[in-house]
């Protein structure tokens, strides 16, 4: 399967031969820049189509049908899902803020880099989750970031209040789900990943803590 298929699978419509040629470029970024910072881990550089740029890609498919004026992407280390999502936003959704966290000064120093290579519509915040100002996005991104109950919490801070936070979780997402549901209220959806038959696509929304009914 081409790489445009792949996306095409993943992604549930087709994008343009550009789109697909910037996922490219920033996959082949993602291998330079990851032999000098962890961006990636070593043992999934052979396998980065896969590993990483589907793996982002089914996260925005599991988005509302119209694309989100606001997508925030917490914890984006080397722009995963961030920068993919800017990528397919800068075709279907051009005018659409891709506002990155990430602490790391370096990492958010590649996605400056990278999202001006090619021309991405993004906002990079070398700043901590929880001190960055809230973004009031109305999608929340995040993949391999922190168990579900830290993840709602800084949900909570940068979404809209009718928003939906879209988390990427392992094998241990039921417990972790159990656990959330002791300090918050949400409604949430489940799809199975494409990339790994243990991990799932958690969409959450109508968040609150439960200590705000009372």
């Amino acid at each position: 399967m081409s790489h445009s298929e792949e996306a095409a699978d993943a992604l549930g419509f087709d994008v343009s031969r550009e789109t697909v040629d910037r996922l490219d470029v920033y996959a082949q970024a993602l291998l330079t820049w990851s032999r000098k910072i962890n961006l990636i881990a070593p043992t999934t550089h052979s396998d980065i189509w896969s590993r990483h740029i589907v793996d982002s890609l089914q996260v925005i498919k599991s988005a509302p049908a119209v694309f989100p004026r606001s997508w925030c992407d917490i914890g984006s280390g080397g722009g995963l899902p961030g920068i993919v999502v800017s990528i397919i936003a800068r075709e279907t959704s051009p005018s659409s803020i891709i506002t990155l966290i990430e602490s790391d000064k370096r990492k958010s120093a590649f996605m400056k880099i990278i999202s001006d290579q090619l021309g991405l519509n993004t906002r990079v915040i070398t700043e901590r989750i929880e001190a960055a100002p809230s973004i009031g996005a109305e999608i929340v991104s995040a993949r391999a970031l922190a168990p579900l109950p830290a993840l709602l919490h800084y949900c909570s801070r940068h979404l809209t209040s009718d928003g939906s936070g879209i988390l990427s979780k392992g094998r241990q997402w039921r417990q972790e789900l159990e656990e959330a549901r002791q300090s918050w209220h949400f409604e949430y959806d489940i799809q199975d990943s494409r990339v790994d038959p243990d991990s799932v696509i958690l969409t959450v929304k109508k968040l609150r803590r439960l200590d705000s009914f009372t």
